[in-house]
């Protein structure tokens, strides 16, 4: 808790159980003329998660994939994706992939679910289905568009459900969720909203958006299940006397829970701070990352979970021409003290260190039966944690870090353009060797201070 926070606020800020927010701007209002999505991915303390590359594959007809609860039919072709993935789970909290789709996901805590722990208390057992960061992996690895992935996703959840825990070590009771997600191309960006087998989207092809870990889609959307009003009504959730202006979240969403996590307060700060500019840049997705009050950058804050923090933040640059390539800035931990690393899909490998948990390993594992991670020193993510818990080290580290940031964000432009000029001359490969230099040159100047 920072001590500069007015005390009254304390108790509101203890009720932040848990956390997560995304948000984006359209290309009609960034200095950059493209698409920017940002995301802070806020977990228990020690859910380390290592940033992961998958190449293109071409899978066998009939092969399965096994993911934490159920198994499901793979695809013939999954896209290269880079995702930043919990070391216990198959999916991703955010990624990108190769064709320039980002997204990220939140918990939200709904009605459907609400049924779902009930019966669960009482012994009825719903199968297990899939988890938000499962379903948000496996729409990156078979969309080309944002509208495509968000496909994906829906379709999956109407077969597969989504009950599960989704913390290391949490029951299904304590742990599970629904999602909802915010999936963006150069394009145009979707609000997907999942509540059990259910879901409800918008789409926005301007201006600004984002989500936190409560139901927001309201009486306008563009896409949704067939029966997503109707089922509204038949469990009383909707008074069938006002039909024609039924409101989704209203209807769907779990209010007590909502307030409790103070969704509606994070949103509504993150848009704000969108709304006051009249360019956003890097710099202004960076500040909105670093905000405190309320906790979009969190530290330690109780939860059923234990306690939580953001345990990695993201932005995300998708642009439209190919005069520039998809850039992925990635730090672990608080993004108040850590520093973005530029990461490329175009490239085609990302540094080991960055890849690798703790002394558990990085695995596929029900949440419930995920062994505690612990520090290691092969961990980039643990690394920079440690760093994080210095706090001798704290300010003169952050000030090094503001420099070195800078100096990237100065050269990355001609990193790029080099980049694409071998990219368009048909050196693929010399196009993902300069990229992948330039980001182990990162790693290693970060890792040369801690």
């Amino acid at each position: 808790m920072r001590k500069e926070i007015p005390g009254r606020f304390e108790l509101l800020l203890k009720m932040s159980l848990y956390g997560c927010d995304t948000w984006v701007a359209m290309k009609d209002i960034t200095q950059t003329g493209t698409v920017i999505l940002a995301k802070n991915s806020d977990r228990p303390l020690d859910d380390c998660q290592p940033l992961v590359y998958q190449p293109k594959k071409t899978w066998p007809e009939g092969n399965m994939l096994k993911l934490e609860y159920r198994e499901i039919p793979q695809t013939k072709v999954t896209y290269a994706t880079l995702g930043s993935s919990p070391y216990w789970c198959w999916g991703y909290e955010e990624g990108v992939n190769e064709y320039g789709v980002a997204a990220g996901n939140e918990a939200v805590y709904t009605k459907p679910l609400k049924e779902l722990k009930a019966a669960e208390k009482k012994g009825a057992r719903e199968e297990l289905g899939l988890l938000g960061m499962d379903l948000l992996r496996l729409g990156l690895e078979r969309g080309k568009t944002a509208r495509e992935v968000l496909e994906v996703i829906a379709n999956l959840v109407a077969e597969y459900g989504q009950w599960g825990a989704g913390f290391p070590g949490i029951s299904h009771y304590k742990g599970s969720y629904d999602n909802s997600f915010l999936i963006a191309d150069a394009k145009e960006s979707w609000i997907l909203e999942t509540v059990g087998r259910r879901w409800i989207a918008k789409k926005m092809d301007s201006g600004y958006g984002a989500i936190s870990n409560g139901l927001g889609i309201g009486t306008k959307w563009d896409l949704a299940s067939s029966d997503i009003i109707d089922y509204a009504l038949e469990r009383g959730w909707w008074p069938m006397a006002r039909k024609e202006s039924f409101n989704f979240a209203q209807a769907y969403g779990d209010r007590k829970e909502k307030l409790l996590n103070l969704a509606g307060w994070r949103a509504k700060k993150t848009a704000g701070l969108l709304g006051k500019k009249r360019e956003i840049s890097f710099t202004s997705m960076m500040q909105i990352a670093k905000t405190h009050f309320p906790p979009i950058c969190m530290h330690k804050l109780p939860s059923g979970a234990g306690s939580v923090g953001t345990a990695s933040s993201v932005i995300a640059i998708l642009p439209e021409s190919g005069d520039k390539l998809v850039q992925f800035w990635w730090t672990p931990g608080p993004p108040c003290r850590g520093i973005y690393v530029p990461f490329f899909i175009d490239g085609n490998k990302i540094p080991e260190i960055v890849s690798r948990a703790g002394k558990a390993g990085k695995s596929v594992t029900p949440a419930p039966d995920a062994q505690k991670d612990e520090f290691s020193a092969e961990s980039y993510w643990w690394l920079l944690r440690k760093l994080f818990d210095n706090a001798k080290r704290k300010k003169g580290t952050r000030k090094t870090f503001a420099h070195m940031q800078e100096k990237w964000l100065s050269e990355v432009g001609d990193i790029e353009k080099e980049a694409i000029s071998l990219k368009k001359d048909g050196g693929k490969e010399g196009c993902a060797d300069i990229l992948n230099n330039f980001t182990s040159s990162c790693i290693a100047e970060v890792l040369a201070i801690i």
